[in-house]
């Protein structure tokens, strides 16, 4: 193993577990950004605003991780690990009050909502799932990362990538775009916000409402692409993807049986206010079925043929 840029072993003020909660910032199985090698650690890129960086994240023990860094930006990253592990996130004032969530709270002790502090780096690849399914979102991303991010430092077990900066997301050209299956509305979006990525990134400091209205105040970002930011970029442990085209039945599902509007799902997630994204991590992570697979499902939409 090549020695690293920077290190931290890390104690944690609360049980941690690496993998669910960092699995939140994968974006589909062939993420160039995000890998797990064969002894089970992490491997994640970012872009810092020192360069680009590669994370190797192992779990020691319960509450004690190992965290190296290469590159120009190793020493930025290994400063942004901790709250990127959940840090903040503090669940002693979580009441599960339901049997079913005490349960899958008391066997995920280690879940925590992470906070990497790098907004356009979670902005972006939700930009692209708006209004696809998943796979195509995710092949639109592999794609993009491939062909114009750049090689990742350090000793990845697999060639890994970071992702552009601001002026490249600007650069890519239309048929590019086109080319990955991305519509011209989603590529205006991303290119459009890049423009004003310095005042984006600025968001990770302020209040979660504050930073919702900062991001939504942007053409084409709206509640959904918000809140996907918010639980990954900002740690926010209420943010709820309001508009999902699965989210509202699965928690409809999950608590009641029956399928439910955003605005049922609300309401029902109420007495859970401001913990209402770690209920759904909860639900998710032990296994609590959703909807079943019986109705209509999202079609894939090839924008390559228009």
């Amino acid at each position: 193993m090549v020695t690293p840029d920077h290190a931290i072993d890390w104690r944690a003020p609360h049980e941690t577990d690496v993998a669910q909660t960092l699995g939140p910032l994968r974006r589909g199985p062939g993420d160039p950004a995000f890998g797990v090698g064969p002894d089970g650690a992490v491997w994640r890129t970012t872009l810092t605003d020192a360069g680009a960086a590669t994370l190797r994240v192992r779990q020691l023990g319960r509450d004690r991780v190992r965290v190296e860094a290469w590159g120009p930006g190793a020493e930025a990253a290994i400063a942004l690990a901790p709250s990127m592990l959940g840090e903040r996130d503090d669940t002693s004032g979580f009441a599960p009050g339901l049997p079913l969530l005490a349960e899958a709270h008391r066997r995920h002790p280690g879940l925590r909502v992470p906070r990497t502090a790098r907004v356009m780096e979670a902005l972006v690849p939700a930009v692209l799932e708006q209004k696809v399914i998943s796979l195509q979102a995710h092949a639109a991303w592999r794609r993009l990362l491939l062909r114009f991010g750049s090689a990742a430092p350090g000793p990845t077990p697999r060639p890994m990538r970071v992702v552009p900066s601001a002026s490249g997301w600007r650069a890519i050209p239309s048929w590019e775009w086109h080319r990955a299956g991305v519509d011209p509305r989603r590529a205006a979006t991303v290119q459009r916000v890049a423009v004003y990525a310095e005042r984006i990134e600025e968001a990770a400091g302020l209040s979660p409402a504050e930073a919702t209205s900062r991001l939504t105040h942007f053409a084409g970002i709206g509640v959904w692409t918000a809140a996907e930011v918010a639980q990954r970029a900002f740690g926010d442990p209420d943010a709820v993807s309001v508009g999902d085209y699965h989210v509202s039945n699965y928690v409809g599902h999950a608590l009641y049986g029956r399928d439910m509007t955003d605005d049922e799902m609300l309401v029902a997630l109420e007495p859970w206010a401001g913990q209402r994204y770690r209920v759904i991590r909860l639900l998710m992570a032990a296994g609590v079925p959703g909807r079943p697979r019986r109705g209509p499902r999202m079609s894939f939409v090839d924008h390559r043929s228009r």
